[in-house]
C-alpha cells in the first residue's frame, strides 16, 4: 500500500514530460510539470554516476522547487469529476504530491550519500509512479 501511495504521487509528478504538453501545457500546473519533466530525465540519465552527484543534486533541485509549487494549483483534470467529488480527488492530488516529496528527500540523501545505485532504485519507482498518476489526475491527450 505505502509503495503504491509513493508510485501514484511520483507518477503524478515526474512523467509529465510530452503528456502534459498536450492537456496541461497551457496551465500554470502543466509549466511547473514540464519543468520538473525535463530535470527528471536528466537525472534519470546520470543518477549512476557519482561524478555528476552535485548535478544531479541541484535538477532534484529544481524537481523539488516545482513540486512544492505545484501543490497550490489544481489538476485540470478536475473539471471532469463530479462537483461532489472534486474536494476529495483534489486533497487526494495533494496528498500524493507531498508523498511524492518524501520520495524525493530519498533519492536525494541517496544521492548525497554517494549510494547512487540505490537511488538508482528509488528513482526506477518514480518511473512506475509517474504512469500511475498520470492515469489518475492528469487529463486524456485529446490528440490520440
Amino acid at each position: 500500500m505505502k509503495n503504491r501511495l509513493l508510485l501514484i504521487a511520483t507518477a503524478l509528478v515526474l512523467a509529465v514530460g510530452p503528456l502534459a504538453r498536450a492537456a496541461d501545457a497551457e496551465t500554470e500546473l502543466g509549466a511547473k510539470m514540464e519543468k520538473m519533466s525535463g530535470a527528471f530525465r536528466a537525472v534519470r540519465r546520470q543518477i549512476t554516476d557519482a561524478s555528476k552527484n552535485a548535478d544531479t543534486l541541484a535538477k532534484l533541485a529544481t524537481i523539488r522547487e516545482n513540486a512544492e509549487a505545484s501543490m497550490k494549483f489544481e489538476p485540470a483534470k478536475k473539471s471532469e469529476i463530479p462537483t461532489a467529488e472534486q474536494a476529495k480527488f483534489v486533497a487526494g492530488y495533494k496528498a500524493d504530491m507531498k508523498k511524492f516529496l518524501e520520495l524525493l528527500g530519498k533519492v536525494e540523501a541517496a544521492v548525497k550519500a554517494n549510494k547512487n545505485e540505490e537511488a538508482d532504485k528509488i528513482l526506477k519507482e518514480v518511473g512506475d509512479a509517474q504512469k500511475a498518476g498520470h492515469k489518475q489526475y492528469k487529463k486524456e491527450d485529446k490528440k490520440k
